[in-house]
């Protein structure tokens, strides 16, 4: 009887250990790009917070002794960790939605934004959605669920288990994030602009030198093609540029925002 007490001891906590883990992998699972998508059904995802919880828990130091002693604090670990993992999760899902933002710009600049645009599960032009699928199934080849674990991990020793982060040095890094998002698009997006800007300027240079031809049916198909040439040449420079940053964010998410 002594020895299944101390079975049944230990067995309550690595549930407790295992349970606050998955309190923090769960948000950042929701967040994850490539296991997050609306096309991966909702059992599948339980399935792999469990699976990430499973990976990372034996990594991790145990949060204490024993079960929570009382209801407070439950719900300080359940807000704690919450909040960890909804910052860890929305720092990487940023990059998805960098090249989200480089696809509209490309698309708006090239006059290709209403082509496809329902195709995905997200109401992405179709240059959006080719940029983002790649770039998923790049980050997914490079081992993005290992870097993932590696993240979480990492991220207990920056956000320590049941304390509340400064909300000052949370809110100066989640919009340094934001503002290298930003950047990282218009980036990715610069020689789709480029091209906009040079083929705008050569129409109005036709349009002034030949008032009677309708430039307008005539340069439509170009910027088109133009704009599809130029996502197959730039597409695996704008990828590897794209990679190269997310790797760069895994490596030290919690580093100086340049």
């Amino acid at each position: 009887m002594m020895a299944a007490a101390d079975i049944l001891g230990i067995a309550q906590d690595l549930l407790w250990h295992g349970f606050l883990i998955f309190l923090r992998v769960g948000p950042v699972m929701a967040l994850m790009p490539a296991f997050s998508e609306q096309s991966v059904p909702p059992r599948v995802k339980l399935i792999l917070a469990l699976a990430f919880t499973l990976v990372v828990a034996p990594a991790i130091q145990p949060f204490g002794s024993g079960t929570p002693g009382s209801f407070t604090d439950l719900a300080l670990y359940l807000a704690t960790e919450t909040i960890a993992g909804l910052a860890v999760g929305i720092g990487v899902r940023l990059f998805v939605l960098a090249l989200q933002t480089a696809g509209a710009i490309a698309a708006q600049s090239t006059s290709l934004s209403q082509l496809l645009g329902g195709a995905a599960s997200e109401p992405l032009p179709a240059i959006g959605h080719v940029l983002v699928i790649s770039g998923l199934a790049l980050a997914m080849m490079t081992g993005l669920h290992i870097r993932m674990a590696q993240l979480i991990v990492l991220s207990y020793e920056i956000l320590p288990a049941g304390q509340f982060p400064d909300s000052r040095v949370l809110a100066a890094w989640g919009t340094g994030n934001v503002a290298r998002a930003f950047s990282l698009a218009f980036t990715l997006a610069a020689p789709f602009v480029i091209l906009s800007v040079l083929y705008n300027i050569t129409l109005g240079v036709i349009n002034r030198a030949m008032p009677q031809l309708m430039v307008a049916f005539v340069g439509a198909p170009v910027i088109t093609a133009g704009g599809l040439i130029m996502l197959l040449l730039m597409s695996p420079l704008m990828l590897s540029v794209w990679i190269e940053s997310l790797n760069m964010f895994l490596g030290n998410p919690f580093g100086v925002i340049p």
